[in-house]
């Protein structure tokens, strides 16, 4: 038996792929220990790789891969090592790695590094850490004598999905948008009691939660960027700043509480995962794992979308009763939307767009018609649930004006949702969940968007039998279930080709499938306990994004490449990077897809990979980067002369805690490990991988 590359300080088997319990408590609130919250009866998409990897396979991968794990630049900030410097220095060899245009590097070979592992040629820098201030006012991060007030003017942590927008009349200069996705408390405050948790540390915990804006500025000649401290248009939103309930189910029964009778002003936005940015200068975040932060569910409602009948896991129910939900019962119903924010105007209230539907939103990725309606894709964050796309009805208005700004802003709140379903062309017999293709050579099939609910300024109409327009755009999953939607395997990211017009699907992974119970394999799902994920390739009928039907094929089944059941869009497997649990996507201008992991179960640590999707070298993939022990990659963002990544809960390992760090990164031993943002760049300037 050929020995596992371990993963550190995670007992094996007991956390899907390779997350800690940690990551599982604080970010999802142990969704995958908790019951699968879909208990629909319709068709389930899912698969899973048998067998183990061992330590020769990872070898033999990562020597296909790279000359040597030597050869790889590693640092754990700014600063490289001699060896790495020595490569990089201006000047210096420039990359000669053969592969298709924006990919030609020298692939990062698998490891378990704590820190940032970076191509041969490459640079890298921490642009912003958590606590950074980033406001007039905010004082420098002490994490010994935090205060929520401080915190509100500082960088938030675990940052997750990023934009970059540009700054007219500043040259040289960039605004980024972050989401904070959620707060890893044991390894912000120093012994900290989770069963008794104080107001102080969780009014810290509501000021790290939310979104930020930063201005950034370049260095003439590199890649590198570094924030700007208290710029005009520097943001802090968090879990207490004023949000907008807009569209269809705005001012409705169902969203009305106590403090705010209306149903249209909500207090804070929650656990904002990956996101989107729109062609008219506004960026999408998608509020996900929100049911994790309120206490004592009850309704059939609740548990649709995973909200434990208990107290939670930050007690933030003891502090504020909306949180409480036998308190106020629809507090919940309020979060799990996309939220837009105009990151030009600082003094703007976000919207919360409830026409896009409630669910745990999973990125909100948008392309325009050919007559200039928004299409935005979502996917829904959960074993055994669905995707979507919103079709709007309104054409987008060119220019900066007032006028222009405001009726963009209103491009999503009317159009119509849809929910996909998806049929395989094999037989079923030929889906047996090990992940071996069937006769045709190919995982593949048709599909179709189904309607769920139209918004008009007039009014909303359901397309969902038994159900009215506002409960389908508030329960969306019960809305999913009555119409026969495909039961997904986590579906995570979705993002359009600006090139091909293809549209991929990430999806992650599903320990559960054709376990128990369970639902079994189909072809879109097509292996049993599905540990590494793949992705799903779609092409639209007639590639318009407004149309209702559309082809869908695996593009890519995750794992070893030396396992059988493995596939990389037929590119020979003994060329390619080992991956697993695909979770981000972004594309570059060439229109070569970028995937970032989430809890790779192959033994390394999480990556960014880039995979071309065109051409003789479709489906050759190449590890770009490595994160820290214990870190996930996030919010990739693809540039001609950067690569931007969110390395989210570095050093989040079982058994960590403030005075017992797994990792040391960003800042070296005797520090706080801290979420930060980082930019990689070629060390003579030239473009990314070409």
């Amino acid at each position: 038996m050929r020995k596992l590359l371990p993963l550190i300080g995670t007992p094996s088997g007991s956390h899907p792929g390779g997350r800690s319990a940690l990551t599982c408590r604080f970010r999802c609130g142990d969704a995958c220990f908790h019951e699968v919250p879909n208990t629909s009866s319709n068709e389930y998409v899912g698969d899973v790789i048998a067998g183990a990897l061992s330590r020769r396979s990872m070898m033999r991968a990562a020597a296909v891969v790279t000359v040597a794990a030597a050869g790889a630049g590693a640092a754990g900030i700014a600063v490289a090592p001699e060896a790495q410097a020595a490569a990089a220095a201006k000047g210096g060899p420039r990359p000669t790695a053969k592969g298709a245009r924006g990919l030609r590097f020298a692939p990062v070979a698998p490891n378990t590094n704590d820190a940032v592992t970076v191509p041969e040629g490459y640079r890298q820098n921490v642009v912003i850490r958590w606590g950074e201030p980033i406001l007039r006012g905010a004082p420098a991060f002490d994490p010994e004598r935090q205060t929520a007030e401080a915190q509100a003017g500082q960088f938030g942590y675990n940052c997750d999905f990023l934009s970059l927008l540009p700054l007219k009349g500043e040259r040289g200069r960039q605004l980024l948008v972050a989401n904070h996705e959620y707060t890893d408390e044991i390894l912000m405050f120093r012994d900290y009691d989770a069963a008794n948790p104080t107001r102080e540390q969780v009014e810290i915990a509501w000021a790290a939660h939310g979104l930020a804006v930063v201005a950034v500025e370049e260095e003439r000649g590199s890649g590198r960027l570094t924030a700007i401290g208290r710029h005009q248009l520097n943001r802090r939103l968090t879990a207490t700043s004023e949000f907008r309930l807009t569209g269809p189910a705005a001012g409705s029964d169902l969203v009305r509480t106590s403090a705010d009778p209306t149903g249209r002003k909500v207090l804070g936005t929650l656990n904002n995962c990956a996101g989107g940015t729109t062609p008219w200068g506004t960026t999408l975040h998608g509020e996900e794992n929100f049911n994790q932060y309120f206490a004592h569910g009850s309704s059939a409602t609740d548990k649709r979308y995973g909200i434990g009948t208990g107290a939670t896991e930050r007690k933030w129910e003891r502090f504020d009763k909306r949180f409480d939900l036998a308190q106020e019962p629809n507090e919940a119903h309020r979060f799990g939307y996309v939220v837009e924010l105009d990151p030009y105007d600082p003094d703007s209230v976000p919207r919360k767009h409830t026409a896009l539907g409630r669910f745990k939103h999973e990125a909100a990725t948008v392309r325009l018609t050919h007559d200039g309606r928004p299409v935005v894709y979502s996917g829904d964050d959960e074993r055994f649930d669905y995707f979507y796309k919103f079709v709007g009805s309104k054409r987008m208005r060119h220019g900066n004006s007032r006028s222009a700004r405001e009726h963009n802003l209103s491009l999503l709140d009317e159009g119509t949702l849809y929910v996909a379903r998806l049929t395989g062309d094999s037989p079923a017999m030929e889906i047996d969940g090990t992940g071996r293709l069937p006769r045709d050579g190919e995982f593949d099939g048709s599909g179709e968007w189904i309607p769920l609910a139209t918004a008009t300024a007039r009014g909303a109409v359901s397309h969902v039998e038994g159900m009215t327009a506002e409960e389908v755009f508030v329960f969306t999953r019960l809305a999913g279930d009555k119409v026969g939607a495909t039961k997904m395997d986590r579906p995570e990211d979705i993002e359009p080709n600006p090139v091909t017009g293809k549209v991929y699907v990430a999806l992650t992974n599903n320990s559960n499938r054709g376990v128990g119970s369970h639902p079994k394999a189909d072809e879109a799902n097509p292996r049993h306990a599905n540990k590494h994920g793949h992705v799903l390739e779609l092409t639209e009928r007639w590639n318009r994004p407004e149309s209702t039907e559309f082809a869908w094929s695996l593009f890519l089944v995750a794992g070893d490449p030396e396992d059988p059941a493995t596939y990389f869009a037929g590119f020979p497997k003994d060329s390619v990077s080992p991956i697993s649990c695909p979770d981000n996507v972004a594309f570059d201008d060439h229109g070569n897809l970028w995937i970032s992991t989430d809890g790779s179960a192959l033994g390394s640590h999480d990556g960014l990979f880039g995979v071309a999707t065109r051409g003789d070298r479709r489906g050759e993939l190449k590890q770009f980067l490595t994160v820290p022990k214990g870190a996930e990659t996030c919010g990739p963002v693809i540039q001609d002369r950067r690569v931007l990544v969110a390395v989210q809960h570095p050093g989040e390992v079982d058994g960590a805690t403030v005075g017992r760090p797994a990792s040391t990164w960003p800042d070296g031993p005797g520090t706080y490990v801290r979420p930060s943002v980082v930019a990689v760049y070629r060390a003579d300037g030239r473009d990314i991988g070409v």
